[in-house]
């Protein structure tokens, strides 16, 4: 059961705060739409768009999209080849610029996402969640979150999952901003502030339990 959330802009601002910025996004955006939209259907054809079931707001499952980024390249058996290639050097560039995260603004308009928030992550990881980790669905996921400000790939599946229920513990608009502002900062340095995907990172495989001394 989700835990009753304080403070008055999460329970009265953040969400149409959420649908205002985001529509603004897109409507300013959209000529770069439209030409990674025709460069994605060049480069790497049909479909444009990506989309996977990823677990939102108290466990539900929504569909993310991004734009695609990899090939349907396949090995003699007919299935597809791992995804580190299929990754491609246009693929990449995306991923780099993070422009292939911008279909997620329409996620964020129809209410499945947030601006800012825990990523989110697989479906296939929610039965290895502990119940602390769990709490990261509180709260919408988000395009961008205190866990890929605050080290991305160089810290652990664990220490994201501490900043993400940090940051559930502490909505604050202030905080929001903070967040926006470190996000742009990294995607102008072409750091990258989202990069949970197989070709990018180990996959989760749950939290070993402590071992508990009698």
């Amino acid at each position: 059961m989700e835990r009753s959330k304080g403070g008055f802009y999460h329970r009265f601002l953040k969400r149409p705060l959420d649908f205002i910025l985001s529509l603004i996004a897109i409507v300013i955006l959209s000529p770069v739409f439209l030409i990674v939209a025709i460069l994605v259907r060049i480069k790497l054809g049909s479909p444009v768009l990506f989309k996977q079931t990823r677990p939102g707001r108290n466990g539900k499952i929504f569909t993310m999209y991004k734009f695609r980024s990899m090939t349907d390249e396949i090995d003699k058996n007919g299935e597809l080849l791992p995804e580190i290639f299929r990754l491609t050097k246009f693929g990449k560039i995306l991923r780099s610029t993070s422009l292939d995260e911008l279909p997620e603004l329409i996620n964020i308009l129809k209410g499945d996402m947030s601006i800012i928030g825990p990523r989110p992550l697989l479906v296939q990881y929610l039965p290895l969640y502990t119940e602390h980790q769990k709490r990261r669905h509180e709260v919408r996921p988000g395009l961008s979150g205190l866990a890929q400000v605050s080290g991305r790939n160089a810290i652990s599946w664990e220490e994201k999952f501490n900043l993400d229920i940090k940051y559930v513990d502490n909505v604050r608009f202030i905080e929001d901003l903070k967040i926006i502002f470190l996000t742009l900062i990294k995607v102008f340095v072409r750091e990258g502030i989202n990069s949970e995907d197989a070709a990018t990172m180990e996959p989760f495989r749950g939290t070993k339990k402590e071992r508990i001394d009698l």
